[in-house]
């Protein structure tokens, strides 16, 4: 069987899916990933009947980095049979502003996309790092990198630009934003859950460990809360999200840290993690009965209820509400406390809707329809791979 692999490779986890090419469409065979690298590696991997493929657990030492990860997964998906690999596609966090929409990869695309790595450094060298590796092993096999910041390319001048001298942005200081293929999914799969919002008003909510916002008209973004880096906008599991310029200024010439510090703080230990210090998990703090814990899930809701006014702001209103990622999907809590915050634009929730995780989650009365749709990132990625690889073959 032809196929396509996914890959999305993150700090502590590497995430896996094997797609069987069908003529023009995709149908997953195998889903799987490496978590807890460096900690209690562990691979698991299902076919998409439900049946376990492999369970297996390592110790700390054996799979104690991504390049380790990304060795113990090819020798696992090396034993599998049946599949010839067409091509690879690549999750990538930064475009930067040359890139619009997927790419081939080659020597020169991968130099430039390493140039980017100051951005999004918590993603892209481990974004890159199974690439390099991919093409070392199978330079025949072509690997596409699909980017979060594409999504979002196509706003006015005047949306992403900072108020900054005008050297700034030319050199590639503006607002890109992120997590674009979970939105273009949700964009796209509204558009078959709920047709009649769809050339509406929409704020997407991309809840997870990372988290940002979404407005959608037509199904295409128009702002995000997002900005030059993923630290901005909403708090995160370990990211502080919108933050004055000011404090960094103070960590460095008052507290006197290095960049590298003030970097780490940033980055790793700051968001919900630091605020809470109890985790950067959500189920944690909810579970928790630590008063700090308690605090970092009121500041998130609360950033979150300003976010989404804003979001409305630039819409002009707002038609409809859709959670999504790790929380948005999972958490009901979480939910009805955001919701909440909604009531002003005339959102109205269906707490037994909520409790059970339905796709609409509002009243029939609600002005604002309010929905959980699953993302599904690897999907986005598989489709645009697919597309790049016939385009070539036409």
């Amino acid at each position: 069987m032809d196929a396509l692999l996914v890959v999305n490779a993150g700090s502590s986890s590497l995430k896996f899916q094997i797609f069987g090419i069908a003529g023009a469409g995709l149908d997953l065979q195998v889903k799987g990933q490496i978590g807890g690298i460096g900690t209690r590696p562990r691979l698991q991997a299902k076919a998409v009947d439900g049946a376990v493929l492999v369970d297996r657990n390592y110790e700390a030492e054996a799979v104690g980095d991504l390049p380790a990860a990304i060795a113990a997964a090819r020798d696992w998906l090396l034993t599998l049979g049946g599949f010839t690999l067409r091509a690879v596609g690549h999750r990538v966090v930064h475009g930067g502003p040359d890139y619009a929409e997927p790419v081939l990869i080659d020597a020169t695309v991968l130099e430039r996309l390493a140039s980017y790595q100051d951005l999004a450094p918590l993603h892209q060298p481990n974004n890159l790092a199974p690439i390099r590796q991919a093409m070392a092993i199978n330079p025949d096999v072509p690997q596409v990198a699909c980017f979060d910041t594409a999504f979002h390319h196509g706003h006015p001048e005047a949306v992403n630009c900072y108020a900054m001298p005008r050297q700034f942005y030319d050199e590639g200081v503006r607002r890109y934003g992120f997590h674009g293929l979970s939105y273009e999914y949700i964009s796209r799969h509204l558009r078959e859950v709920a047709p009649q919002v769809v050339a509406g008003r929409v704020v997407v909510a991309h809840l997870g460990s990372g988290a940002s916002m979404c407005a959608l008209k037509d199904g295409h973004s128009i702002e995000t809360t997002m900005g030059f880096t993923a630290l901005d906008g909403l708090p995160m599991g370990t990211r502080p999200g919108q933050l004055d310029p000011g404090v960094v200024l103070y960590l460095i010439l008052q507290r006197g840290m290095n960049a590298q510090a003030v970097s780490d703080l940033l980055y790793h230990d700051a968001g919900l993690k630091g605020l809470s210090g109890v985790s950067n998990d959500m189920r944690d703090l909810l579970a928790s009965a630590d008063p700090h814990a308690e605090l970092a899930i009121d500041h998130f809701v609360y950033r979150c209820g300003l976010n989404a006014g804003m979001l409305a702001a630039s819409l002009g209103g707002l038609d409809a509400f859709v959670f999504t990622a790790g929380v948005g999907e999972n958490s009901a809590p979480i939910r009805a406390r955001i919701a909440e915050k909604l009531a002003w634009l005339g959102a109205e929730l269906d707490p037994g809707a909520n409790e059970a995780g339905d796709t609409l989650i509002s009243t029939p009365s609600s002005r604002v329809a309010l929905y959980v749709l699953p993302t599904d990132e690897e999907l986005m990625i598989a489709r645009h791979t697919l597309a790049l690889l016939n385009s070539r073959q036409a």
